[in-house]
Parts: structure tokens; C-alpha cells; sequence
């Protein structure tokens, strides 16, 4: 098997860190295709979307071999697959979170680069909006998606990358090209 891991492999610990950190915060309940989920004393209301997970922050980690890390982490720690995109991007279940697996891009790509969070709002535009008016380097401006998301993406002083994603349609993954696992 070859190396499914760069050197700085720690940023899995901390992505697991900051998911159960956020887990422990966010409390679900099902709603008729949607979901109502309590943020401190709010509550909010998103479309579900069959393309995505339905957690809230969902690390994203870049490998070299996205098949092998999927199966590596499957089997050793017991995550299942969620949906598989061709050979360069993977769902996995973890516990009621999940993570991203995606195909690392080149060698010299920062690390800070490669691997990113994606955090599921209910305005995206807006949340957009925000983001550039309070100064955010912003990557790629809000568009709309095949799998039913709407999404921007910004940089942090970092240099770390954040996607904001809004469902806009509950999207059937075989619509579009995904191969589902366990929804």
C-alpha cells in the first residue's frame, strides 16, 4: 500500500478535534426534508440534501490516493462510505458526522491549501456578504452546483480554506454522477 499520509498527518486529530467540539454544540432533529438544528438558543431550519452530509462542519482532507485513504480509514477506523465521486473525492460516515477525502492537488501545494473545512449555513449569499465586507480573501465567489449546493469559498489569515455551503435542492447523488453508500 503506499503512503496514505503526508508527513503532517496531525491535522486529522485536529479536524476530529474541532467536529466533535462542534457535535457536542449542535443538536438535530428531522423535519420533512429538512432539519431543524439548535445553535446556542436559535434555531434554523436547512434542506436536506441526499448530495451531502447533513452535519455542519465537515473537515476536508487531501490525499494522494483517495480510494486507498478511504478504504485505510474504513477499515482501521471504522468509518463507512457515504458517496464516492469517480476516484477523486469520497464521503465518509463518521459517526453522525463525516468527512471529505479529496484528491491532493500537486506536491507543492501548501498544506494550508490542501486541506480545508465546510461549513453548512443557511444563506450562503449572505453569509457571503459578510464575509467580503468584513475583509475576507475570497477564492471563489457563491455559484450554484449540480449536487444541489449553493457555495463560496474564502481563505483565513491562515491561508486555510473555508467552503460555506446552502442546499438549495435535495439532489439524488446518482443525478449527477456520485455512486451512494450508506445515506
Amino acid at each position: 500500500m503506499s503512503r496514505l499520509f503526508s508527513p503532517d498527518h496531525k491535522i486529522i486529530r485536529l479536524s476530529y478535534a474541532i467536529t466533535a467540539s462542534v457535535f457536542m454544540l449542535i443538536g438535530f432533529s428531522s423535519v420533512a426534508g429538512a432539519y431543524t438544528r439548535s445553535v446556542g438558543t436559535r434555531e434554523c431550519e436547512m434542506l436536506s440534501n441526499r448530495s451531502m452530509p447533513r452535519c455542519t462542519v465537515i473537515p476536508e482532507l487531501a490525499y494522494p490516493n483517495v480510494v486507498e485513504a478511504a478504504d485505510w480509514l474504513c477499515d482501521v477506523f471504522g468509518f463507512s462510505l457515504r458517496l464516492r465521486i469517480a476516484n477523486h473525492r469520497m464521503q465518509l460516515n463518521v459517526g453522525d458526522g463525516a468527512v471529505v477525502l479529496t484528491a491532493q492537488a500537486a506536491a507543492d501545494r501548501p498544506l494550508e491549501t490542501a486541506h480545508g473545512v465546510m461549513v453548512r449555513v443557511e444563506d450562503v449569499d449572505g453569509h457571503h456578504a459578510h464575509a467580503f465586507a468584513r475583509g475576507a480573501r475570497i477564492l471563489r465567489s457563491p455559484a450554484d452546483y449540480p449536487y444541489g449546493e449553493r457555495q463560496y469559498t474564502a481563505a483565513d489569515p491562515g491561508g486555510h480554506c473555508w467552503t460555506f455551503s446552502q442546499s438549495i435542492a435535495d439532489v439524488n447523488p446518482e443525478d449527477w454522477g456520485g455512486a451512494p453508500g450508506t445515506l
